[in-house]
C-alpha cells in the first residue's frame, strides 16, 4: 500500500511540475520582465567557472554569510538543513561525529562530494567529513550543486557537491563573537555551550591580503545515549520501565550512558598575494581539534534496601559505559594559483588533508563503571591532490573547460588492547591492523556552447583512472594472518550533458542527464572487525558503485518579489555496496544492490520590499531498493536514511536595527534497517518524523555591535534520530565588527 501511494504521490508532483514547465513558456513577458526581481547571484561549483545563478546547467542552492547570521548555525553543515531536496543529519546536535547527508534521494557522505576551495574534505578512510572544527564564521558561501557531477569532480559526486567558499578580507576588519546556550529545561539539550570566535583580516599595498581566525565550542552536552535491555530485571530489582526496540519487540530500560560532552577548536591562517587583477596566490592552513567524552552513567535499578544495582542475569555492568569517547586532529593544507595566458583562465589548486590522530575507545564486555580494558580503535589518514585546470574561449561561441586532477588517500587502522577504558594512554598490545592506498588520475572537459541568446548547451565528460594498492590486513592470533592484498585497478567514464534555455528575462528551464560513480572506500575494502563471535570483513575485490541520472526544472519570476522553482529527478544506482552473511560467524561486503531514487523538488519565495521575506520549500523522495542478492527482504524497501518528504516554511522581517527570523522544518520518517522492519517511532534507536521551529532576534545596537536571542526547538518536541535529539535550547550572541 505505501508503495501504491508513494506512487501516486510521484506521479501528482510529476503533473505538477510539467503544468509548472508549461506556465513558464507561456506566461507573458512583460510580467516577467517587468514585475520580477532578476537573480544575480555568483556561483562556480555548477561549472568550476564563475556563472551567474540562474545561468548555470543544474540544480544549484546557496547558502550566503547573511543567510547563516539569520539562524544559530553551529556547525556549518547546520546550515544546509533548509536547503531544497538536502537533509542534513545530527544525531545529537554538536556532539554527533558521524553526521549524515542524503541530497537528491541519494544517501552518505560517500556519495556526496564536500569541498572547502576546491579541497576535498571527504577522508580517505570511510569518506566521511568532520565538521565540527570548521567555523560558520569563516565561510562566506556554500554552495550545493544537485545531480551527478562526476564529468566535472569524479568519484563520490553521487548525489552533489557541496562546495564552501572560505572568506578574505578587502579591507581591515576585526570580528569578535561570543555565544552562551543551554537547555531551556535541564537535561534536555545541549548544556552550558559556550563558543568564542575571533578573526582579523588586512590587504596591505593593495596586493597582500591576510586572514587569521579562532573559535572555540564547549558544552557539558545532555543525556542522549539510553541502557536499553532485552532481558527483564530479575524478581526483586525496580526503577526499570518497559518500552521496545524500534521493530516493537518488547525491551527494558535500565539507565543512560551519561551526559556526552564534547570540546572543539578551530584555527585557519591564509595568505594572500595579488601580483596582478589576474594573477593571484592563496595559501591557507587550517587545523581542527575535537574530543568527546561520556560522563558518569546512571542506573535506574534498585534492590529491595534500596540499592543500586548494575547487573542482573546475563546484563553486565559494561551495558552502561557504551564509549570512553575519542578525539580527531585534522589539518589542511591549500595552495590555490589564477591567472590568465592570453584568453586562458588557469587555475592550480595543490591540497592536503591529513588526519594524524582520530580514535575512539569502546569498553570490553568486562569493563565497571569504574574502569576495566578496553580498545582503542586510532585510524589515521590523509590525502593529497592536485587539481589544473584551464577555460579557454572558442570561435566566439563556446566556452572549453578542461584539466587533470590526482588524488592520492592512505589509512592506519588499529585496535589496541588497553587496560583502562578510561585512558588512551593506558598500556596494551595490538588486537589488529589494517591498511590502504589510493590513487586516482582524471582527465575531463567541459565545452558550455551558446546554440542561441538564450539557449545554451553544456557537454561534458571526465576519464578516471583509480587504483588501490597495499592492502594489508592483521588479525593478531588469527590463522592466516598477516594478509597483503594484490593492487587493484579499475576505471570509469563519466559522461554529462545539459540545456539551459530562458524564454523570457525570468524563466529559466534546465534539463540534464549524465552518469557517476565513487569507489569503495579503504574501510570497505580492507577493514575487518570481531564482535560477539562474527568476523565482519571488508572486501579487497569490491567494483566502484555508479549511478545514471537525469532531471529537468523550471525557475520562474511571477510577480515582483516573487519566484518559484521546481525539479523533478531520476537517479538508476547499480552495483551498491552491501553487507553479506555468509556463515552464522562470518559477514563481508558485496556489490549486491540497484535502486531507485526519484523525486520532486518545489521551492517559492517572496518578497516585500528590502523588510520582509517569506519562503518555502518541499521535497519529495521515491528511494527504493530493486535488486540486492546479499539481502533480498531489501526489495521494494525505502532506502535506509533517506526521508520520504521534508518541507521547511519561514520568514525574514528587517526593520531598522531589527530583525527576527521564524523557520518550521519537517523531516519524514527514515529507515535504519534495509528491510524497512523499524516501524516503531518514538523509543531508543528509532528514526522518528518531526517538526520543529526555530526563531532567533537580532539587534544592532551599535555599527558595530550586534546582540541576538534565538531559541531552538521552540515546541520542545521529543523525537529520536537513534539518539534522543536535542530539545528546547536558547543561546544569546553578542558580535563585534570593526
Amino acid at each position: 500500500m505505501e508503495k501504491r501511494a508513494d506512487d501516486s504521490i510521484c506521479r501528482s508532483l510529476i503533473i505538477f511540475v510539467f503544468a509548472m514547465m508549461s506556465i513558464a513558456l507561456f506566461v507573458s513577458p512583460s510580467l516577467a520582465e517587468e514585475k520580477s526581481v532578476k537573480m544575480d547571484e555568483i556561483v562556480v561549483t555548477a561549472t568550476r567557472t564563475e556563472k551567474a545563478l540562474d545561468d548555470a546547467p543544474g540544480s544549484v542552492a546557496v547558502v550566503t554569510k547573511k543567510d547563516m547570521e539569520k539562524r544559530t548555525i553551529i556547525t556549518v553543515d547546520e546550515a544546509l538543513n533548509t536547503t531544497t531536496g538536502v537533509y542534513d543529519q545530527r544525531s545529537k546536535g554538536i556532539m554527533d561525529t558521524a553526521p549524515r547527508i542524503v541530497v537528491g534521494g541519494i544517501t552518505g557522505y560517500q556519495r556526496t562530494l564536500v569541498q572547502m576551495d576546491g579541497i576535498t574534505l571527504n577522508n580517505a578512510y570511510t569518506g566521511n567529513v568532520d565538521w565540527n572544527g570548521i567555523s560558520p564564521e569563516d565561510i562566506e558561501q556554500i554552495e550545493v550543486v544537485k545531480g551527478p557531477f562526476s564529468s566535472l569532480y569524479g568519484g563520490y559526486a553521487m548525489g552533489g557537491v557541496v562546495n564552501m567558499i572560505t572568506r578574505m578580507p578587502e579591507k581591515r576588519e576585526f570580528t569578535a563573537k561570543a555565544r552562551y546556550g543551554t537547555a531551556w529545561s535541564s537535561g534536555d539539550a545541549p548544556n552550558d555551550l559556550k563558543t568564542y570566535y575571533v578573526s582579523y583580516g588586512d590587504k596591505l599595498f593593495d596586493k597582500l591580503r591576510l586572514f587569521i581566525s579562532y573559535a572555540n565550542n564547549a558544552t557539558n552536552g545532555y543525556t542522549g545515549n539510553f541502557n536499553v535491555q532485552s532481558s527483564k530485571p530479575t524478581t526483586g530489582i525496580m526503577g526499570w520501565s518497559a518500552t521496545t526496540d524500534r521493530q516493537g519487540n518488547t525491551r527494558y530500560l535500565i539507565g543512560n550512558q551519561g551526559q556526552n560532552d564534547m570540546w572543539s577548536e578551530g584555527g585557519t591562517i591564509k595568505v594572500g598575494y595579488d601580483f596582478s587583477k589576474t594573477s593571484k596566490l592563496l595559501l591557507t592552513y587550517m587545523r581542527s581539534h575535537y574530543t568527546y567524552n561520556y560522563g558518569i552513567p546512571e542506573t535506574y535499578l534498585r534492590n529491595a534496601s534500596g540499592s543500586t544495582v548494575w547487573k542482573y542475569g546475563s546484563v553486565k555492568e559494561s551495558s552502561f559505559v557504551s564509549s570512553g569517547g575519542g578525539t580527531n586532529i585534522q589539518d589542511l593544507y591549500n595552495l590555490k594559483f589564477d591567472t590568465e595566458l592570453s584568453s586562458a583562465k588557469i587555475k592550480l589548486n595543490l591540497g592536503l588533508t591529513n588526519l594524524p590522530t582520530d580514535y575512539y575507545i569502546t569498553p570490553k564486555s568486562t569493563a565497571t563503571v569504574a574502569g576495566g580494558p578496553g580498545t582503542l580503535s586510532s585510524t589515521p589518514s590523509g590525502a593529497a591532490s592536485a587539481d589544473l585546470q584551464a577555460t579557454v574561449p572558442v570561435f566566439g561561441w563556446n566556452i572549453l573547460t578542461f584539466g587533470g586532477t590526482y588524488r592520492n588517500g592512505w589509512s592506519n587502522s588499529t585496535d589496541t588492547d588497553i587496560n583502562f577504558w578510561r585512558d588512551s594512554g593506558s598500556a596494551g598490545t595490538l588486537a589488529a591492523q589494517n591498511q590502504g592506498k589510493d590513487r586516482t588520475y582524471a582527465l575531463f572537459f567541459e565545452d558550455e556552447i551558446t546554440i542561441m541568446d538564450n539557449l545554451t548547451a553544456y557537454v561534458g565528460a571526465r576519464q578516471d583512472w583509480w587504483e588501490t594498492y597495499d592492502g594489508y590486513t592483521n588479525q593478531v592470533g588469527t590463522s592466516g594472518n598477516p594478509k597483503n592484498f594484490d593492487p587493484r585497478s579499475a576505471s570509469a567514464f563519466s559522461p554529462k550533458a545539459a540545456l539551459v534555455y530562458k524564454p523570457f528575462k525570468q524563466t529559466a528551464l534546465r534539463t540534464s542527464v549524465g552518469t557517476a560513480f565513487r569507489p569503495p572506500t579503504v574501510y570497505e575494502l580492507y577493514r575487518t572487525t570481531f564482535s560477539s563471535g562474527i568476523t565482519y570483513a571488508g572486501n579487497p575485490d569490491l567494483k566502484p558503485e555508479t549511478t545514471n541520472s537525469w532531471d529537468i526544472g523550471v525557475d520562474q519570476g511571477l510577480w515582483k518579489g516573487a519566484k518559484v522553482k521546481a525539479r523533478y529527478f531520476e537517479n538508476y544506482l547499480s552495483d551498491l555496496i552491501y553487507g553479506r552473511t555468509v556463515t552464522s560467524t562470518y559477514q563481508d561486503k558485496v556489490n549486491a544492490g540497484k535502486a531507485e531514487s526519484k523525486g520532486v523538488e518545489i521551492e517559492a519565495e517572496q518578497r516585500f520590499e528590502k523588510w520582509l521575506r517569506l519562503y518555502a520549500n518541499f521535497t519529495y523522495n521515491s528511494a527504493y531498493i530493486k535488486e540486492n542478492s546479499a539481502a533480498p527482504a531489501s526489495v521494494d524497501k525505502r532506502m535506509a536514511y533517506v526521508p520520504d518528504m521534508m518541507f521547511n516554511i519561514g520568514g525574514d522581517i528587517e526593520k531598522g536595527p531589527v530583525a527576527l527570523t521564524v523557520i518550521g522544518r519537517y523531516v519524514g520518517k527514515r529507515y535504519a534497517l534495509d528491510n524497512n522492519a523499524d516501524m516503531v517511532n518514538s523509543v531508543y534507536g528509532s528514526y522518528d518524523p518531526f517538526l520543529t521551529a526555530d526563531a532567533k532576534i537580532r539587534y544592532q545596537a551599535f555599527k558595530w555591535a550586534t546582540v541576538s536571542f534565538s531559541v531552538n526547538n521552540i515546541a520542545n518536541e521529543k523525537y529520536y534520530v537513534y539518539y534522543l535529539a536535542p530539545g528546547r535550547s536558547w543561546y544569546l550572541d553578542l558580535t563585534l565588527k570593526f
